[in-house]
């Protein structure tokens, strides 16, 4: 087992990667850019070394940097968590050939799949379900494509995801217009304006399937996530089971996902992403070579952490265990919390928080990255933190997620804690009738309404912490002293210039 890992990213995912870590009784390393070096994941980790200014190619995204940080400070693997250089398959190799093991999957699994045209051709020669498409490398084979599939149609970048690069096209007058938009925003996104062409299916599910597969050829499934619930194409809610689901769609779905990775040799932690039409068709989306954001809900039901798991994997060691071992128990939902404002079409919200109140109590976690006084960057993702619930049944976990909701106190930024107050008592939603399509069909509802007064308790709770840190100012870092807790204080951080 390794000594000592490197994490090669920052925020909550970063501090998730570490919590773990320190449970396997392994040195944990982090890296943070100019903009991070008051951020909870270097307060935490045993080590921390610079790596140059907050933009993300001249820090979190450059290889060099990342590689010489590791063999800097000795660590033998890296983690790449999710985002940033965890999908990238040169990344990949340079760990590899820096003799450094990578947590994550093998460099050519990352390329197989990266390319979303390139893993429909893997996943159809695999015998698995694809949504009709084709490719669109000039205007008229998009036309030509559009015109065999049928309209609507989705145009979508080839490279990369997140939702970045797609455009929603229903007749061909509109089809040039969003070839070329989506062109330039993949390349942006991206660095390749590469695009091709799906049939759109209407108001379906995001359903996808958790895999995880070692060295040694075992592959399982750790059953499916529901991410529906989206903003411009990215996920805000996810739950499992999934609403919509039974026993039997779900094992197919499985059965499908596991074939999908055997395909490519794939190991370590994984997921295909499907599109579940209205009808209980299914069609393989993407497949994301790396830990998701969502992964906390498949670890309350199945008890697995897929952290731990990777790392294991990693090391060569057997997943120890087969599909029939693996038992789904109730239901887990997940928010995220962003610091954006949902009233303004979701436009990030950065700034210092002021107070911070968790949820706590039973069957309830919070993956958080930020403390009271931490800023949000307006260089990095908004997410705040991700707030999960568990529960014997879905009826169960909603209560919980909204008791857990109405705890959660954050000052001095926006959130889009009140959207999430809202969905959750959404008569649509709390039935389980939704679809990709959901946010903006109920957006007055949704975006609009009325907040629920914080709780007097909650809410006094988060001024006492707020007092509490205009009277005691955090200590720099360089001092040793993290300012955070108690608890974080006896983990200094040495940090490397």
């Amino acid at each position: 087992m390794f000594r000592k890992v490197l994490i090669a990213n920052r925020g909550e995912i970063a501090v998730r990667v570490i919590r773990t870590l320190r449970e396997m009784g392994i040195a944990s390393v982090a890296v943070f850019s100019d903009a991070d070096r008051e951020a909870l994941h270097v307060r935490l980790a045993d080590e921390a070394i610079h790596i140059g200014p907050p933009l993300v190619r001249e820090s979190y995204l450059c290889i060099d940097k990342v590689i010489a940080a590791a063999q800097r400070t000795g660590a033998e693997a890296i983690h790449p968590g999710y985002g940033f250089l965890s999908e990238n398959a040169a990344f990949a190799q340079a760990c590899a050939d820096a003799g450094i093991a990578f947590v994550g999957p093998p460099a050519a699994a990352i390329s197989a799949m990266g390319s979303k045209t390139e893993a429909r051709a893997r996943m159809i020669e695999a015998g698995v379900p694809v949504v009709p498409g084709g490719s669109a490398d000039t205007l008229e084979e998009a036309r030509e494509t559009a015109r065999r599939i049928g309209y609507p149609v989705m145009v979508k970048a080839a490279m990369g995801g997140g939702g970045k690069g797609m455009r929603l096209c229903l007749h061909e007058a509109d089809l040039e217009r969003a070839v070329d938009r989506a062109r330039s925003e993949a390349e942006k996104a991206f660095g390749d304006g590469k695009v091709y062409l799906e049939k759109a299916i209407m108001k379906p599910r995001h359903v996808e399937i958790q895999v995880l597969g070692d060295k040694h050829g075992n592959v399982v499934h750790l059953f499916e996530r529901d991410c529906s619930i989206q903003r411009r194409h990215q996920k805000v809610v996810e739950e499992t089971p999934c609403p919509a689901g039974n026993p039997a769609l779900i094992a197919a779905m499985g059965d499908v996902a596991v074939r999908a990775a055997k395909a490519v040799d794939y190991c370590s932690a994984g997921t295909i992403e499907f599109l579940l039409d209205q009808d209980g068709s299914f069609y393989f989306l993407e497949m994301n070579t790396r830990l998701q954001v969502e992964h906390p809900i498949t670890e309350w039901v199945t008890g697995i952490d897929l952290v731990r798991e990777m790392v294991r994997v990693t090391a060569g060691e057997p997943l120890g265990y087969g599909q029939d071992d693996i038992v789904r128990r109730g239901a887990s939902i997940e928010c995220r919390i962003y610091a954006e404002d949902p009233a303004t079409g979701f436009l990030p919200s950065p700034g210092r928080i002021t107070a911070l109140v968790t949820p706590s109590g039973p069957f309830v976690r919070d993956d958080g990255g930020a403390y009271p006084g931490a800023e949000v960057s307006s260089h990095y993702d908004p997410l705040v933190s991700k707030l999960s619930v568990w529960a014997p049944t879905r009826a169960l976990a909603v209560e919980r997620m909204r008791r857990a909701l109405s705890e959660y106190v954050v000052t001095g930024i926006r959130t889009n804690l009140p959207f999430h107050d809202r969905l959750f008592r959404q008569a649509d939603f709390v039935a389980g009738n939704y679809h990709t399509g959901f946010i903006d069909e109920h957006k007055a509802e949704l975006l609009q309404g009325k907040e629920t007064p914080t709780d007097e308790a909650t809410l006094a709770v988060a001024l006492a912490v707020a007092m509490s840190q205009k009277r005691k100012r955090v200590e720099p870092i360089a001092q040793g002293n993290s300012g955070v807790s108690p608890w974080l204080a006896q983990h200094r951080t040495r940090q490397l210039r």
